[in-house]
């Protein structure tokens, strides 16, 4: 199942436009240079997958050789804390490794990627964090989270309900939430972490050089299966989309089970990616929209073709490993844990 719907496109200023720029992109990719393990993470051109599906260009933004987290959210998790701090103690983000341990404790909700950024970067700091998880997130990542020093658990909640049991804790402890969703009120920080991913998009652009792509496809929701059952937009994100995108897509967990396949089993020529579901998605779909007889209409909508340049941003590797190898060796969907 694929459905594609345009987006009705407002126009109008924003009141985050700001908080997007080219400098600011430059600033953030500067701070993350500055910690321990920065590399920026590889750009794989699928020249042979473009090739067969009928595309001038694929690549794919590897994001599972980001600070040994194996996923992305480590870049917007350590720009947050960083700013956090340096805002309450009127200093500078690159001031802040200097702090008192255990000054601060960060709380926030989480499937498993997001969650594991903050812990990962509250213990660099040598700060306190505490992490809950929807229902049905999987024990591994929860694990992966403990393993950085954080206190977390799974709770039997979905996640828009976790992330308001994150904020209750967080208001009678005293603790900092460190959201990556944001509402009315409570966008300050949700801007910072949105400010951090800036590093990727500023890194693959710097890669492409000269190529501009004329489709990107970027994951929408929070975090993989289990958390892409959120039902509540993110307001900063949610204006962003709303000026540049052009389409919103909803599809089955099959197509991010085939973009785990494609991506882990390349043609020749092309270098293998380690993606799980959150961050195969985009390639799925692109794969699925290419190669489908039926999709013809939906190609034709979206204007892919033999001139087409695509990008996408595998965001994940295989953070759960266990779904991984069901998914991609025994071909499951990823359903059922």
């Amino acid at each position: 199942m694929i459905n594609i719907v345009p987006i009705q496109k407002d126009v109008r200023s924003s009141d985050f436009d700001a908080l997007f720029t080219v400098a600011k992109a430059k600033a953030v990719k500067e701070f993350h240079e500055s910690l321990p393990g920065y590399e920026a993470t590889p750009l794989r051109e699928l020249s042979a997958l473009a090739k067969h599906v009928g595309l001038k260009n694929l690549f794919v933004k590897d994001e599972s050789y980001r600070f040994e987290l194996n996923a992305f959210k480590g870049l917007g998790g350590s720009y947050a804390l960083a700013e956090v701090i340096a805002t309450k103690l009127n200093i500078t983000p690159a001031e802040v490794k200097n702090v008192e341990p255990n000054s601060f404790t960060f709380v926030t909700a989480t499937d498993g990627n997001h969650g594991r950024g903050i812990a990962w970067a509250a213990k660099n700091l040598k700060q306190q964090a505490v992490v809950y998880m929807p229902k049905g997130s999987a024990v591994e990542r929860l694990e992966n989270i403990r393993k950085l020093g954080a206190t977390a658990e799974i709770t039997e909640l979905n996640y828009d309900d976790t992330v308001r049991f994150a904020k209750s804790q967080g208001d009678a402890n005293g603790w900092i939430l460190v959201q990556d969703t944001a509402w009315p009120g409570y966008e300050e920080i949700p801007g910072w972490i949105m400010q951090g991913y800036m590093t990727m998009a500023l890194e693959a652009v710097q890669s492409l050089g000269d190529i501009v792509p004329t489709h990107i496809f970027l994951q929408a929701g929070v975090g993989a299966m289990a958390g892409l059952c959120c039902g509540e937009v993110c307001t900063v994100g949610w204006e962003q989309i709303r000026q540049f995108g052009d389409y919103s897509v909803s599809c089955d967990d099959k197509v991010a089970a085939d973009g785990m396949r494609v991506l882990g089993n390349p043609l020749y020529g092309d270098e293998q990616i380690i993606s799980g579901e959150s961050g195969a998605v985009t390639t799925g779909l692109v794969y699925r929209l290419m190669v489908d007889a039926d999709k013809a209409p939906m190609r034709s909508e979206l204007g892919l073709n033999e001139e087409s340049v695509v990008l996408c941003i595998s965001t994940e590797g295989d953070t759960d490993t266990v779904n991984y190898r069901r998914i991609v060796w025994d071909g499951a969907c990823g359903l059922i844990k």
